[in-house]
């Protein structure tokens, strides 16, 4: 185990997750938007579940999304996150409207990996910038890379980039804001509340 490793897992035992969340962002250069305890920093609108479980965000039921109180420009976003294959969530950047947040007025880092157009699913930003051939994220925990610079967006799923450069300058800053939303419709109209989403850490640095 190297120093840092050694002195994380030592802040761990003494804080508890909450500190360690800060402790870890802290020696990075990220702010936590997510402190590993509580709502604190977010607001809840929409039908969803969200609750604080073994020091994640957590929904499973509904159609809603936890936004940031303050708004962003240009940043870098890190978020890990664990999904079911059914999961439709995703993150919205730049949202210009916080209390009704759409992929039209802010942009969605899409995570679903049923997505009926899978050109716009897990990774890509919808209406944006599509993904072909589309990654997959569900049953194992991910990492996001979001970096929105001017009108510049460009995003990687593990490591791995599924938007390069995107240009687009419809929204120049806004809230960010996690999602659990409606599953695929059924012949009846009537979406499924198939899928959890689980966000154990959420950093950002504006640039």
């Amino acid at each position: 185990m190297n120093r840092r490793s050694f002195n994380l897992a030592v802040m761990a035992g003494s804080m508890g997750l909450g500190g360690l969340h800060q402790a870890s962002a802290q020696a990075t250069g990220m702010t936590p938007l997510f402190n590993g305890r509580d709502f604190d920093g977010f607001d809840r609108i929409g039908t969803a579940n969200w609750r604080v479980e073994g020091g994640a965000l957590v929904a499973d039921r509904g159609n809603g999304l936890l936004v940031t109180k303050r708004a962003y420009g240009d940043f870098l976003l890190v978020a890990e996150f664990w999904v079911d294959t059914a999961t439709n969530s995703g993150i919205f950047i730049r949202c210009t409207d916080p209390n009704t947040i759409t992929a039209t007025n802010a942009y969605e880092v899409n995570i679903w990996d049923e997505r009926p157009e899978q050109n716009y699913g897990t990774g890509a930003i919808v209406g944006v910038s599509a993904v072909n051939p589309m990654p997959r994220a569900g049953g194992r925990w991910n990492t996001f890379d979001i970096t929105a610079r001017g009108d510049s967006f460009t995003v990687l799923l593990n490591g791995q980039k599924t938007v390069d450069g995107a240009r687009d300058a419809k929204h120049a800053s806004g809230r960010i804001a996690l999602q659990h939303g409606d599953g695929v419709k059924d012949a009846a109209g009537v979406a499924n509340d198939r899928g959890v989403v689980r966000f154990r850490k959420v950093e950002i640095r504006t640039l």
